[in-house]
């Protein structure tokens, strides 16, 4: 990920927030028709968890009557958060080793700016990719030495997660590994 990239440009401000006491049929409905991977459970302008579609799915498959089920039923009430002038690494970080659906960005003021998902940090790689200029035409490097090409070191990268450099990485969840860590 490129890192100049702060949480502020790739945040969406658009977000789901229900109440506590909200129902659970209603809250997975809103994030069905949000299309969104969770929302953010506020009291007042505060907020105070997280629900997931799986959370909500999950709570509702538990009980008996699902309809009497409320938000709070099934809320995280721990409340995953970054503020908005973090690095986009950080929030990659937070996303993947918390396994929480949205981070809830604060502004200065400490109050809801927006979320962040592992979607939009998927959009923000994407964009940036697109964004970077094509180096496809240009030659490989000469060493002044032995005038030969550096191909073997020209397609080769850093692992995200080990540090090993290899000519062997994929996108997993969010980052560039290789093939051990791929398989841990």
């Amino acid at each position: 990920m490129n890192g100049s990239n702060n949480v502020r440009e790739v945040m969406r401000r658009d977000y789901v927030g229900v109440s506590e006491s909200d129902g659970l049929a209603e809250a997975g409905r809103l994030l069905r028709d949000e299309r969104a991977d969770g929302a953010v459970v506020l009291r007042g302008n505060e907020p105070v968890g997280t629900v997931s579609t799986e959370d909500v799915l999950d709570q509702m498959l538990e009980v008996e009557d699902p309809t009497a089920e409320t938000v709070s039923d099934a809320m995280e009430s721990m409340v995953p958060r970054i503020d908005v002038d973090d690095h986009v690494e950080s929030a990659a970080d937070q996303l993947l080793s918390n396994s929480v659906s949205l981070l809830v960005v604060l502004d200065e003021r400490d109050e809801v700016a927006g979320v962040i998902t592992k979607d939009d940090l998927v959009r923000s790689v994407a964009l940036n990719r697109d964004a970077q200029p094509d180096d496809s035409n240009l030659e490989p490097a000469r060493t002044e030495a032995t005038n030969e090409t550096d191909a073997g070191y020209s397609n080769q990268g850093i692992c995200e997660r080990c540090g090993a450099l290899t000519s062997d990485l994929i996108s997993f969840n969010g980052q560039l590994l290789c093939t051990d860590c791929r398989d841990v």
